[in-house]
């Protein structure tokens, strides 16, 4: 028999735990450090970009987006605290709510279905009508869209959106994961207190969906130190809660990457336009591994195991899509949820090179806030590849062209990464996305030809990407 020297072992222990409590600390420390660095980075570059306000509407443009809808900050300033009391049960709603919406496991009988989703709902609606001063609610909400801040802070208000909208989310599907009954609705009618605080809010972010956005729900869902604050799945298994916060955080670290991007971008247009080439020239020869970092964020974090193909469109972005609509002026009007393509950096990234519009007019206007529009237009119209000459400024040309070629790598990866997302079988419900919610009809034959348009989409924009 061997015997153990407990006297030894219990120190070694004990200087293991040590050790690795003292590396841990000073990595979080090296975090921080970093995290430091780049804010301090970033404030210098917005500072000096608003040292050149009004000389290039390019500038103009992203810093109205900043410190309009970003409360000057980007990621957009988002705080959940010290809210006007009218406006506090919004959120207080949704935690209540919330643990009822996730079931661990499908449910496929319908009967059982609806009396969970009407339990859902008039529980909110019962809620949503005792809590709610809706006189107060609809004074404050239009005094900010007057641009009144007196009572309530572009910040506050950034997170009254993501409130109001995550919480038309949770009524829309009363249960997840989305089951065809669901799937099935056309129509929803909404509770006063959600459609009367969602109309002042579209309007002032210039939105047009009933549905919300990336920016309402993803990226105003997090707070200034980065916790997110309106989560899905409550008491779910930890492949669910841990996929759907890798997921959500995903889009937003990309967003922290991509606000020194924004301002490259606008540096090297000025640049250019001034006649500084070899200024405009770095300023793209530092986009690149910029780009690539963002590029690799997406690589390393769509994977199974941080995301799992099982439970994604399931549990996390099921809860993204819509579907719905109403009849307005005698048509059915549907609106979409979520897509990738309402992502702010990738329709900047195609503007910068001039490329054409993935969204057509109408969806810009549902999905996409008016400011970030107004900024993918401006870098559209100033794109520096439109403006070299033949034959001239070919080191720029190049520069722009090795962007664009590891913009392709990047859309051939992706087109391969997410399909299998998408193949992931789920009998409770129809094949969909959560951009276009149902993909399936009685003429569908299989997933592979559900599948085909989208697949066609991204093959298409990838021959694009020139």
């Amino acid at each position: 028999m061997i015997e153990t020297n407990f006297a030894f072992v219990l120190p070694a222990a004990a200087l293991l735990c040590f050790l690795l409590r003292e590396v841990w600390k000073q990595h979080i420390h090296l975090q921080s450090l970093r995290s430091s660095a780049r804010e301090t980075c970033f404030r210098t570059r917005l500072d000096s970009l608003r040292s050149r306000r009004g000389q290039n509407e390019a500038v103009d443009v992203l810093l109205n987006l900043i410190e309009q809808d970003g409360a000057g900050q980007w990621p957009p300033l988002v705080v959940y605290d010290d809210w006007p009391s009218a406006l506090q049960p919004y959120k207080d709603i949704y935690h209540e709510v919330v643990p009822q919406l996730s079931s661990s496991s499908p449910l496929l009988d319908d009967d059982t279905l609806m009396a969970r989703r009407e339990s859902f709902r008039s529980h909110m609606r019962e809620l949503l009508k005792e809590r709610i001063d809706l006189l107060e609610v609809e004074r404050l909400l239009n005094a900010a869209e007057a641009g009144n801040w007196t009572s309530l802070r572009r910040e506050q208000l950034n997170g009254v959106y993501c409130a109001v909208a995550v919480l038309r989310h949770a009524y829309r599907w009363a249960t997840i994961p989305v089951v065809k009954i669901a799937q099935a609705e056309t129509v929803i009618d909404f509770p006063v207190e959600l459609d009367s605080a969602w109309a002042p809010l579209q309007r002032h972010f210039g939105c047009a969906a009933e549905s919300g956005n990336n920016t309402a729900n993803v990226l105003y869902n997090f707070t200034p130190d980065g916790n997110r604050v309106f989560k899905i799945n409550i008491g779910q298994s930890d492949e669910i809660v841990s996929s759907e916060e890798a997921f959500f955080r995903m889009f937003y670290d990309i967003e922290a990457l991509a606000r020194i991007v924004y301002i490259d971008m606008v540096e090297a247009i000025v640049a250019f336009e001034e006649n500084r080439k070899a200024d405009s020239l770095r300023r793209l020869q530092q986009l690149k591994p910029k780009l690539d970092k963002i590029y690799q964020l997406f690589y390393d974090g769509l994977v199974d195991a941080k995301v799992s193909r099982k439970v994604w469109l399931s549990y996390c972005q099921g809860f993204q899509g819509w579907g719905v609509g109403r009849v307005i002026d005698g048509r059915h009007v549907k609106y979409d949820g979520l897509s990738g393509n309402h992502v702010l950096i990738f329709q900047a990234i195609d503007a910068f090179f001039g490329m054409e519009r993935y969204l057509i007019d109408e969806n810009m206007t549902r999905y996409i806030p008016v400011r970030q529009r107004e900024f993918t237009s401006v870098l559209r119209r100033h794109s520096i590849r439109a403006q070299i000459e033949k034959g001239e400024d070919e080191e720029i040309r190049a520069e722009i062209g090795k962007l664009v070629q590891a913009m392709r790598v990047f859309r051939a990866a992706h087109r391969t990464r997410v399909i299998p997302y998408l193949k992931q079988p789920a009998p409770e419900r129809l094949i969909m996305t959560a951009g276009k919610s149902v993909l399936e009809n009685e003429d569908t034959n299989g997933l592979a030809d559900a599948l085909a348009p989208l697949n066609k989409m991204m093959t298409t924009r990838l021959q694009e990407t020139v």
